[in-house]
């Protein structure tokens, strides 16, 4: 057992001001001699000791008498981790199970992660919003959450290490983690194309249309061609992306020309149009296939069960672990990595009607 060392009133004093220095509660200049001693409870004689004590150690320099002691230097430490600050597409998505289980991970990992002020929507996904919003935010390494082309290009331009979930990531220098859907969703459609569908629809956000389709949605284009069906607009329709909008865009598929089947991404875009079809009493899958490209928990409790596709968080949570802890040893591993996922029939498919 070490031995028992009581600390004099100058020591203590002078871990005080050396914790309150490193943390960055004291900046620039220390407080006046007499301002310190009163706050603290001691005497003068006992603070310009303490603060001697600082200087020795090259922390604080005295510019002399009536001038206040400046700070110059920071207490070195160990640092365990990074200062990760996360940038998600809404601010809802902060709420999502897997992101829960991200930054509680990230935390037992030793490292700092926290939540941007702003989510991509509250930005409007304007770069120069964007780089206010990095400024204000200022950490070791960023992790961007369903980001569009434009944001994912503007970040690849900063010093600082940069990791995609899920967004445009393709073709960019950057590291990334998303599941393949690509094949889960070809699967999907064969099925609906042998059922007898032929008007089929997909429905994605702006950045996943603009200012072209991306790899998943052009696929979806593809293997719909690959079964001789004409596509255009009509497959993947434009709307403003509101409660609002979201219905006026159904409004208008299901005004002329219904769709028979219909692919829609996102969980919480799913439930909103699923509620639009309760209620204008459009059954489904009676009157019409549904499908969502994103599992939920919720879907489980569903009856019918809701066809989805499936994807398991865990890969995805562990290569983001995987490239913090490397960018917390001085790493920078721009790898993208794409996980397996599979088409889960559930019960919300049918033969087409109409």
């Amino acid at each position: 057992m070490e031995a028992f060392q009581a600390k004099s009133t100058v020591e203590q004093l002078a871990t005080h001001l050396r914790d309150e220095i490193k943390s960055g509660t004291l900046r620039e200049t220390l407080p006046g001699v007499h301002r310190l001693a009163a706050e603290l409870g001691v005497s003068t004689k006992t603070v310009v000791a303490a603060v001697r004590q600082l200087e020795k150690e090259g922390l604080v320099i005295n510019q002399g008498e009536r001038r206040s002691v400046r700070i110059v230097g920071r207490v070195k430490q160990q640092r365990s981790g990074t200062a990760v600050r996360v940038l998600t597409y809404d601010k809802v998505d902060q709420d999502l199970p897997y992101m829960i289980e991200l930054m509680h991970r990230m935390k037992a990992a030793g490292h700092q992660p926290d939540y941007a002020t702003k989510s991509m929507q509250e930005i409007a996904m304007d770069p120069r919003k964007l780089a206010r919003l990095v400024r204000n935010n200022p950490g070791d390494a960023w992790i961007i959450c369903g980001g569009s082309l434009e944001i994912l290009q503007w970040f690849v331009g900063q010093p600082f290490p940069v990791f995609a979930m899920f967004g445009r990531m393709s073709g960019l220098d950057l590291a990334g983690v998303v599941p393949r859907k690509i094949p889960a969703m070809q699967t999907a459609v064969d099925q609906l194309v042998r059922m007898g569908h032929r008007r089929i629809v997909l429905l994605v956000r702006e950045d996943h249309r603009s200012p072209t389709p991306a790899l998943f949605e052009q696929a979806f284009l593809d293997r719909l061609m690959a079964h001789g069906i004409q596509v255009g607009s009509y497959n993947l329709p434009d709307w403003e992306e509101t409660r609002e909008g979201l219905h006026e865009v159904l409004d208008t598929l299901f005004k002329v020309t219904p769709p028979t089947a219909l692919f829609i991404s996102e969980v919480q875009l799913f439930l909103g149009a699923y509620q639009y079809l309760a209620g204008r009493q459009i059954s489904v899958p009676k009157d019409l296939s549904l499908i969502c490209t994103d599992p939920a928990p919720e879907f489980d409790w569903c009856q019918p069960p809701i066809s989805h596709i499936d994807w398991n968080a865990g890969p995805m949570i562990q290569a983001v672990l995987k490239w913090t802890n490397g960018v917390a040893r001085g790493q920078n591993n721009k790898k993208q990595t794409r996980y397996k996922t599979k088409f889960i029939e559930g019960g919300t498919i049918g033969p087409a009607t109409g």
